[in-house]
């Protein structure tokens, strides 16, 4: 349990840092690409963690938990397996994504060369998904830690630099920062690769078993797969959103511009405000995952249960005194980007997704180490759909406008927690009140 905390605290203490420059980050966008530019740099984000998605094949999830469940002599030849997978994985995504990328619609306002970025951005992904699987699994999280906090400085060092001392169009504004997002993956990735082969060298001194490469691939897709299923749902839902939500503030009376500012307003302020303390659920995800598996494996409920509790009152503890914050100060918050913006009663009336959301990652956590990523995945599609449900309906009447996009998104969000908890709850044999049951019989 020591080790799952210091892991923990080491991830959320970069983590902290990297969110702190991801919101400095914001503010420079919003101050050089305006209203319109943030909302036009936000609308085509999803699409590129859509193909970020597809390029991973969630492999730093389904190896953390080959890593975790499996002895040491078994690494070296699933490492060798997964490598093989990922080459072959890539060329044909690079193949698809070469021919399809072209004729997507979207790009069509933004610069020509942005589609080709993301060409350039899916074996980055795919190789550094390998050796960040492995050190989650060896719970190395100090590499992470570094990792995640490396690609946030780096990013905001080329954007001040290079909009400190130049000065583009805003076609060519919104493609600079795409491809300070591209380069900073690069660094990210040599970084990662760089110790994964000191790591591996070390590796091949120690006694290694063979596995059957069938098997390895057998065990690395039947949690990524499902995975990948899972975020790519949430990516294409994620990247359909911004046109869902333009369409009704346009059926509820606004113009495309007024509904793309408000958009803009919405993502690029509120949205970056309230998942700042995002870090440490993402944290408590990442550490998660392998000890949960490993407890699974082992059968250990009364581990799980007990950890379980603590997330719980963790994620209460740090969650409803921010939420508090974002809530009372949510005008000189949001000045920092805009001023006198709606940006500040968008934040306010966000408070219940911004406090559930910190409670799905680790509940997310616990689903996927206990193998229930299915009904992790179907949880999502139904809230999805009630949630997209309401935001059209509400967000299409004038009396509601982004207010009633915004129940929409609360809605959706509470529904996700409650089902993600009941579930976990149910499996590891606790009561809603995590009061302990009887553990099965082995």
């Amino acid at each position: 349990m020591n080790k799952f905390f210091k892991g923990t605290l080491l991830l959320a203490i970069a983590a902290f840092l990297g969110e702190s420059i991801e919101f400095i980050v914001n503010m420079v966008l919003a101050k050089n690409l305006g209203e319109e530019g943030m909302g036009l740099y936000m609308s085509v984000l999803p699409v590129i963690f859509l193909v970020v998605v597809i390029s991973s094949l969630e492999l730093p999830i389904s190896i953390s938990k080959f890593v975790a469940a499996k002895e040491e002599k078994y690494h070296q030849s699933m490492l060798h397996h997964a490598m093989r997978l990922t080459i072959v994985f890539t060329i044909m995504v690079l193949f698809v994504a070469a021919i399809i990328l072209p004729f997507v619609p979207v790009f069509e306002h933004y610069h020509p060369l942005v589609k080709w970025l993301i060409l350039i951005l899916i074996p980055v992904i795919s190789f550094s998904s390998i050796a960040r699987g492995y050190f989650m699994g060896l719970q190395h999280m100090g590499k992470i830690a570094i990792s995640n906090f490396l690609r946030k400085i780096v990013q905001l060092s080329l954007l001040v630099l290079i909009y400190h001392f130049f000065h583009f169009s805003l076609e060519v504004s919104i493609l600079i920062a795409l491809c300070t997002l591209v380069a900073t993956e690069l660094i990210v990735c040599l970084y990662l690769l760089y110790m994964y082969r000191l790591q591996y060298i070390e590796l091949k001194t120690k006694a290694a078993a063979r596995i059957d490469g069938r098997t390895v691939r057998k065990s690395l897709l039947e949690v990524s797969i499902p995975t990948t299923g899972m975020r790519l749902f949430h990516a294409v839902t994620n990247a359909i959103q911004p046109f869902l939500i333009k369409i009704a503030l346009v059926k509820a009376g606004l113009s495309h511009t007024i509904a793309l500012e408000e958009f803009g307003l919405l993502a690029g302020v509120a949205l970056t405000i309230g998942f700042f303390p995002g870090f440490i659920a993402h944290s408590l995800l990442i550490v998660l995952i392998p000890t949960v598996s490993e407890a699974h494996a082992n059968h250990d409920y009364k581990k799980m249960q007990k950890l379980l509790k603590q997330v719980m009152i963790i994620t209460f503890i740090y969650g409803i005194p921010i939420v508090m914050v974002f809530y009372h100060f949510a005008i000189p918050l949001t000045n920092v980007f805009f001023e006198n913006s709606h940006a500040a009663s968008y934040v306010q009336l966000l408070w219940p997704f911004f406090l559930f959301h910190l409670f799905v990652s680790p509940l997310q956590a616990y689903l996927i180490g206990l193998g229930l990523i299915k009904d992790a995945f179907l949880h999502s599609i139904w809230t999805t759909c009630i949630s997209f449900l309401l935001m059209f309906l509400l967000g299409s009447l004038p009396s509601f406008q982004m207010n009633g996009v915004i129940l929409g998104m609360n809605t959706g969000m509470v529904l996700l927690t409650l089902m993600h908890y009941f579930t976990v709850c149910n499996k590891i044999h606790v009561t809603l009140w995590l009061k302990r049951l009887e553990a099965p019989s082995i």
